[in-house]
């Protein structure tokens, strides 16, 4: 009986250190923008941040809206798309709440979603601008060192990348990639015509930077 008891305690134990401590989630939105867009794009940064920096996030990302009171079971959530985005207010205060209670948002522009997303975040935190982040940033400057701040990935209207930031209290609460396409970088090597290893493994690098940023701050 002894000896069955103890290895129950031992499988629990080993399982406790196997199990995935937490996941990503992606964020569903209003309005008709393709939320799901970039498919590929977060379990791939889930395996390199897995094997690069030893997290241990569940392989799958899920699907999470963003009135849900399942949005706070995630330390990372990542919004993307190319259209149009549409908070309620409902929404807007639900997000306000998970960012302020230690949430990290991270909005990633996939083309066409500026305009939209600018004047949405306003409802969350009316009070903050989005501040663009200097290149000697300490979240270009993690595991993997970027002194050009955020890398290019895709081209689009000939503009630079630029990472935006909301500060709450301090703390970076939200970070926006704008004229980068950072997620597309992460999806499946050969998704996308002119697709390079090299600006592929830039783009993981900074998603690895990112959540070690995100884990860390």
């Amino acid at each position: 009986m002894r000896l069955n008891l103890l290895f129950l305690t031992m499988i629990t134990f080993i399982s406790s250190l196997t199990t995935p401590a937490y996941k990503m989630g992606k964020l569903k939105y209003g309005g008709g923008g393709d939320w799901y867009a970039n498919r590929t794009a977060l379990p791939n940064l889930i395996d390199f941040c897995n094997r690069n920096l030893h997290t241990n996030f569940a392989g799958q990302d899920d699907i999470v809206e963003i009135g849900s009171a399942t949005l706070f079971n995630y330390p990372f959530v990542y919004l993307t798309g190319h259209g149009n985005v549409v908070f309620s207010n409902a929404e807007a205060s639900n997000l306000r709440r998970y960012l302020i209670g230690g949430g990290f948002l991270h909005i990633d522009d996939n083309y066409g979603l500026d305009k939209f997303i600018r004047k949405e975040m306003k409802k969350v935190f009316p009070e903050l601008t989005f501040l663009e982040l200097p290149a000697n940033h300490i979240l270009y400057n993690q595991k993997f060192k970027f002194p050009n701040g955020l890398p290019k990935i895709h081209e689009h209207d000939g503009k630079r990348p630029q990472g935006f930031a909301l500060v709450y209290k301090g703390r970076v609460v939200c970070y926006y990639t704008f004229e980068c396409d950072l997620g597309n970088g992460w999806e499946d090597y050969g998704t996308y015509p002119g697709d390079t290893q090299e600006i592929r493994l830039n783009a993981l690098k900074m998603g690895a930077n990112l959540i070690q940023y995100m884990l860390t701050q």
